[in-house]
């Protein structure tokens, strides 16, 4: 077995601690990853980290860490994320004792480690807190058309419109910065703030030339955005507005929008794969002049807002700037078409979502259920991810 440059053979065997759901009768079971990948790389593979203690920290001027797990002994950096390098103060073959470095803020982060033969793989055994803030990404929500939320992972359930009458559908989700909130948006521009997300304003009750079709949060989790299927953008709280295609004659409709991470600008993606690029959203590319097999549904921000995805109702993947490709479920027979995407906290994956709540994994992005065996009230139409 051979994993990037690990070597896993029968030269590095040994025991190894099988993950919940080991069946005593058969023998049989699942194995932590990590403690799998130490148990067979040997010392002269990449290095894997099995935990971090303390895994959380001051924002500046934390004390040292130990980063435990496997072919340590030549670490040449210790990364935490977006954070930067940490100052290795000793090593040895299991255990590296680190400082971190200051973050801008309070984040969770994954601490990896490099050496000559490569960089450790990410997993939730290597985060980090920043200013105790132990949230990676570990969980998605979606939403329904009548105001359904669904929850997975260490994604929280904050309230829904489920139980209400709506005057229009809800058509799409955002969520807030800290996880703990999330808003709903309907097609008449109405509403629905949850959790830690305030109410900053809405359409609902005001004419409106075309439907909404989705929203996205500024950065600071003090303001949305809304678009309408021409590309007319209306913003509330710090979000700022940055230009519209409501005036123009498009080939196609808007079909939703994402945000740059500093909240500087955004896009806005049509059904034909054609992008619009307002603020400091560089534009990448698009799918605007090709020939789709399904129309693009959604999109989701690449790492630092230097690409992007689209996604088609068929499970297509349209990949730009700094956005990898992690594969598609484009050549799937699926139940349900997709209807929309989230990328993972680092940008190394991305899920997608049926309109039956069936999810498709790609990358680092992991699996934390569905609603794909569950008879819906009404079809999911977005979701956000934790």
């Amino acid at each position: 077995i051979t994993s990037g440059n690990n070597d896993f053979t029968d030269t590095n065997g040994g025991t190894y601690g099988a993950a919940v759901g080991y069946d005593t009768a058969s023998g049989l079971g699942t194995p932590v990853d990590q403690d799998l990948a130490i148990a067979l790389q040997g010392a002269q593979g990449c290095p894997s980290v099995a935990s971090v203690s303390p895994d959380t920290g001051p924002v500046a001027g934390g004390g040292a860490i130990t980063v435990s797990g496997g072919g340590l002994a030549a670490a040449t950096a210790v990364d935490f994320g977006s954070a930067g390098a940490g100052q290795i103060l000793s090593r040895s073959e299991t255990s590296l004792t680190v400082v971190p470095p200051d973050a801008p803020g309070a984040q969770c982060v994954d601490v990896t480690v490099t050496n000559s033969q490569g960089v450790s793989a990410t997993s939730p055994a290597d985060h980090y807190g920043f200013g105790g803030d132990l949230d990676c990404g570990l969980g998605y929500r979606f939403v329904a058309s009548d105001g359904g939320v669904f929850d997975f992972g260490d994604a929280s359930f904050w309230g829904s419109t489920g139980s209400i009458h709506l005057n229009q559908p809800v058509v799409g989700m955002a969520g807030t910065p800290s996880t703990l909130g999330y808003w709903l948006v309907a097609s008449d521009g109405g509403i629905f703030s949850f959790g830690d997300a305030g109410f900053h304003g809405s359409m609902g009750g005001q004419h409106l030339n075309k439907p909404i079709v989705g929203m996205a949060a500024s950065p600071d989790g003090a303001g949305y955005w809304l678009v309408a299927s021409d590309g007319g953008i209306f913003n509330f709280g710090s979000a700022r507005f940055f230009g519209s295609t409501g005036s123009l004659d498009l080939n196609k409709p808007v079909v939703g929008m994402a945000s740059t991470p500093d909240g500087g600008g955004y896009w806005l993606v049509a059904s034909d794969g054609g992008i619009f690029s307002f603020g400091d959203a560089g534009f990448h590319g698009s799918a605007g002049s090709l020939v789709l097999n399904s129309p693009v549904v959604g999109m989701a921000s690449g790492p630092g807002g230097a690409g992007y995805w689209l996604v088609a109702a068929d499970g297509g993947i349209f990949d730009y700037g700094n956005a990898g490709f992690f594969g598609s479920a484009g050549s799937l027979r699926l139940n349900k078409p997709v209807v929309g995407m989230a990328a993972s906290a680092d940008g190394g994956g991305y899920w997608l979502v049926a309109a039956d709540g069936g999810i498709f994994t790609y990358g680092d992005a992991r699996f934390y259920g569905s609603t794909g065996s569950i008879a819906l009230n009404q079809p999911i139409v977005g979701m956000s991810s934790s």
